[in-house]
């Protein structure tokens, strides 16, 4: 029996190198020096964004206290362009808050962009809500400078307030909306009543065009 055992062991030594052949040529993966297949680098990447995020709802602080709320459904950061940059390509809403932490100020727009984390570009179907004084702001691109505190654009701009109206294809104004700059104006207004005028029989107030003054700004309405 040992003899036989003895046999069978010089037998598998024989063949070991055989087996191990074989095994090598079944899985060359395991046996190869190859190096797994890898991409190219990507030297350039101020075209790719560094952070894509869904489902955005992000609070924004202003010297320590929370002025602002972002809720957007895609958000893009790019930090190797110039100037760094943020996307919001599938649109954005934004509130502002009082020092009460009221909501005072809506803004939305189909897509939005946010240099150096300071100056906002609305571009698209671009609507402001001012709570505080009653005031709606429509226009199709829209920059809000956040270091200096103002808003302002070079398209053509439609304001509506509780008692007046006004369109313009320049507009700079400060965050609260309660002081604004209009050039190439047209609108309507109330016309102020005389003592001696009866009231208007179809309207509690009558309304004067503002005709188109190139030549001419106005300051508010």
């Amino acid at each position: 029996m040992e003899s036989r055992i003895n046999a069978f062991r010089q037998a598998g030594k024989a063949f070991a190198p055989f087996f191990l052949s074989v095994l090598c040529m079944t899985v060359p993966s395991g046996c190869g020096t190859d190096a797994p297949p890898m991409g190219n680098s990507v030297e350039n990447r101020d075209s790719l964004p560094a952070m894509i995020t869904t489902g955005v709802s992000k609070l924004i602080s202003d010297s320590g206290v929370i002025r602002y709320k972002i809720v957007a459904e895609e958000w893009q950061v790019f930090d190797k362009t110039n100037p760094p940059r943020q996307v919001f390509p599938k649109g954005i809403f934004l509130e502002r808050f009082d020092e009460k932490f009221h909501v005072n100020l809506h803004i939305t727009a189909d897509t939005a962009y946010c240099y150096n984390q300071n100056l906002w570009e609305l571009r698209g179907r671009v609507f402001i809500k001012n709570d505080a004084n009653r005031t709606t702001f429509r226009t199709e691109k829209l920059f809000w400078d956040m270091n200096r505190h103002e808003i302002y654009s070079d398209t053509y701009m439609h304001i509506v307030r509780p008692d007046k109206e006004l369109e313009g294809n320049w507009f700079v104004s400060n965050e609260q909306m309660t002081r604004y700059h209009v050039r190439q104006t047209n609108g309507f207004m109330p016309m102020p009543k005389e003592e001696n005028e009866k009231p208007a029989t179809n309207d509690s107030a009558a309304i004067r065009e503002v005709r188109p003054a190139q030549e001419r700004s106005k300051d508010g309405f």
